[in-house]
Order: C-alpha cells, then sequence, then structure tokens
C-alpha cells in the first residue's frame, strides 16, 4: 500500500421527525417534518489484512450499530426540538449533534456526517484537523 492512500466508506440511514426553527424568518419557524436522510462516513488508510473483513474499511453493518440506537432513541418519529437537546435543530446542528454522538460512542474512522432534509438541501459537519 502506498503511504498516502485513502479509502473512504459511508452508511445511509432514514428517519421520520419533526422540528421547528424558532429564530428563522419563515415557515420553518412553525412545527413540521421532514423525510430526513443521513450518512456517516468513515476513512482509513489502510484495510482490514486478515479475517472477514479482510481487504474492507469496515464492515458497513458495524456502522450500523453505531448509528441505529440513535435513530431509534432519538431521531426516528422524534421531536427533534425536545430529543436531541438542540434548541434550533437545523440540519447543520443535527448533523453536528449525530457526530459529537458517534465521536463519543468511539466510532473508529469517523471522518464526517451528512444530513439532508429535503432531496434538494442537506449540511455536511466534520472536525478539521
Amino acid at each position: 500500500m502506498n503511504p498516502t492512500d485513502q479509502w473512504t466508506i459511508y452508511k445511509e440511514f432514514r428517519f421520520e421527525a419533526a422540528h421547528r426553527l424558532p429564530y428563522h424568518q419563515g415557515k420553518c419557524s412553525r412545527l413540521h417534518g421532514h423525510s430526513w436522510v443521513g450518512r456517516v462516513y468513515v476513512s482509513c488508510d489502510r484495510l482490514q489484512e486478515t479475517g472477514s473483513q479482510q481487504g474492507m474499511v469496515m464492515d458497513f453493518g458495524e456502522i450500523s450499530d453505531y448509528v441505529d440506537p440513535l435513530v431509534e432513541n432519538f431521531l426516528d418519529h422524534y421531536y427533534l426540538n425536545e430529543t436531541t437537546g438542540l434548541e434550533s435543530p437545523t440540519s447543520e446542528a443535527i448533523a453536528q449533534w449525530i457526530f459529537e454522538k458517534l465521536e463519543s460512542a468511539q466510532l473508529p474512522g469517523l471522518c464526517m456526517v451528512e444530513i439532508r432534509e429535503t432531496c434538494t438541501s442537506g449540511a455536511q459537519y466534520r472536525r478539521s484537523v
């Protein structure tokens, strides 16, 4: 392998949830919902060399093991202003919230979270190194 090699994989997840943006100067200040789509990106500079994950960054199911509890307990069919503790749960804030939760859970190789609230609008969050 080349010392500059880099692989990034992602796992997509979906949830239905409501929120309101209290500071927004428009209709998003009212309670409304979205069919949200998220992606968790994991990156590394070396693929697994042995075992059942040989040739992989990591098994996609492992990423799901970290993401699914967040979806089930805080995101899917919830009011995000309450369950996330965010006063104004914008797409940007939700992406950061998910990233920080996954980081606290020590998801190996976590590099970015992307959230789309509509098919044409979304946000990405990553930490600068």
